[in-house]
């Protein structure tokens, strides 16, 4: 289940949101001025996330390093002199 709840009441019911999100695996969203700004969800789905990103993030090396070896490369040094930084 998804709850959406203003910050300002958030603060006033935190104990009970969070036993909402432990027990019942609930995601509560939590609105500023009627924008959507941050979540309290399981620490599971978090691990999930950050598990997810890794893999993003593994694969964008590998395709990295892919096209270092099929187009070559350049030192930083190089680079810093060809761009003047």
């Amino acid at each position: 289940m998804i709850t959406i709840i203003t910050t300002a009441e958030a603060q006033d019911q935190f104990p009970e949101l969070i036993n909402q999100v432990v027990h019942n695996k609930d995601h509560i969203v939590l609105t500023r001025r009627g924008k959507e700004v941050a979540a309290i969800v399981p620490i599971e789905d978090l691990t999930l996330l950050k598990s997810l990103q890794n893999q993003q993030d593994l694969e964008a090396a590998l395709e990295s390093l892919k096209n270092a070896r099929e187009k070559g490369s350049i030192s930083l040094d190089t680079l810093k002199e060809e761009t003047g930084k």
